[in-house]
């Protein structure tokens, strides 16, 4: 999923610079026609640039270590050259030996070392984007730790919602329990409290402050003309987690699901109030306005949720959508027999 997601991500510093053609400007490459050519590091494009290029990176790496021995499984049991090319290259010569497994846990502890810093200094770069501004509603040293919890809040409800969806529709009620959805919801308890008090302690610093722009904003924030969507991203981010204290929301499948799906209501409309807000009331009235989409902001979404989903519907289709050896290696610890069982009981 989040491979997915930061591949339609990559497509919009495209879309903003307004000259995709010039794409190649915000690379920095050398030597080249126009001597030592660097990109403008001071740009919160190049930012994004650079986090969304890592962060691809290091999932990408991850994501594919955790397939090799499936890939491996799938090799042994392909029919057919073409499958068995595939999955034999793909695989990178598994052969299961307890040295493999050894190294195999030791690249896997490495990476997840790694991703783990990884998720936070991305997501604090991308809020750097906004601190880093004039604009009221942005200028805020609160964001980096706010869009780290609010990352990991909406992945986490992103993850329960497609979860559910391919547990009920792919029938892996066995593999996927009540007891995985009780702990998802109570990280989404915790992240989403979270989130809630950054949005207290936002309208804390704007009164404590004394700046009358910041004052003003947050006034606007929850009175002015889009105080809808304001009051709509507090029911869903800060109000609907907290069903997540009681056991039996937290065990019911259905309320999670619809739950989850207004946690990431509530997120999009975080970005459209922090976003459009800001901007539509400035520092000059002159410059103020209403935001109203067009055709092409409303295409732009509908195409990047269309390319997510396609995605990862190519993925559920042709790749293992659980980790097959994590199963049986759970289903050995449980039963204290052999591999050779673990497997079978897997299967």
């Amino acid at each position: 999923m989040t491979i997915f997601a930061v591949m339609c991500a990559g497509l919009f510093p495209l879309l903003h610079m307004g000259r995709p053609w010039d794409a190649f400007f915000i690379f920095p490459y050398f030597p080249n026609q126009h001597g030592p050519l660097w990109v403008n590091f001071r740009s919160p494009l190049v930012w994004d640039v650079f986090a969304i290029s890592t962060y691809f990176t290091i999932s990408l790496v991850f994501w594919y270590l955790g397939l090799v021995p499936d890939l491996a499984s799938m090799r042994d049991r392909a029919v057919g050259k073409i499958k068995k090319l595939v999955f034999g290259t793909l695989s990178l010569g598994w052969n299961g030996s307890h040295r493999t497994w050894a190294r195999y846990e030791i690249v896997s502890l490495i990476l997840a070392g790694l991703a783990t810093p990884l998720v936070l200094s991305v997501h604090s770069i991308v809020s750097m984007d906004f601190a880093t501004s004039l604009l009221p509603g942005w200028h805020t040293t609160i964001f980096p730790p706010y869009f780290v919890a609010g990352a990991i809040y909406s992945g986490f409800g992103m993850v329960l919602m497609l979860l559910i969806l391919t547990r009920q529709t792919m029938n892996l009620h066995r593999y996927i329990t009540v007891r995985h959805l009780d702990s998802m919801a109570k990280v989404l308890l915790l992240t989403g409290s979270i989130v809630g008090f950054a949005y207290a302690t936002e309208f804390f610093s704007a009164w404590y402050g004394g700046n009358l722009y910041e004052r003003y904003h947050f006034i606007n924030r929850a009175t002015g003309p889009y105080a809808w969507c304001f009051y709509l991203m507090v029911l869903c981010n800060v109000l609907t987690p907290q069903l997540y204290w009681f056991k039996k929301v937290r065990n019911h499948v259905g309320l999670l699901f619809i739950t989850s799906i207004l946690v990431n209501v509530g997120m999009w409309f975080e970005r459209f109030v922090i976003i459009v807000v800001s901007l539509h009331r400035a520092f000059l009235p002159s410059g103020w306005g209403m935001f109203y989409p067009t055709l092409v902001d409303v295409g732009i979404l509908v195409g990047s949720f269309g390319l997510f989903f396609t995605l990862f519907l190519l993925f559920i289709r042709f790749l293992p959508m659980v980790a097959m050896w994590e199963v049986k290696g759970v289903v050995t610890e449980q039963s204290g027999h052999g591999h050779g069982d673990g497997g079978h009981h897997a299967g």
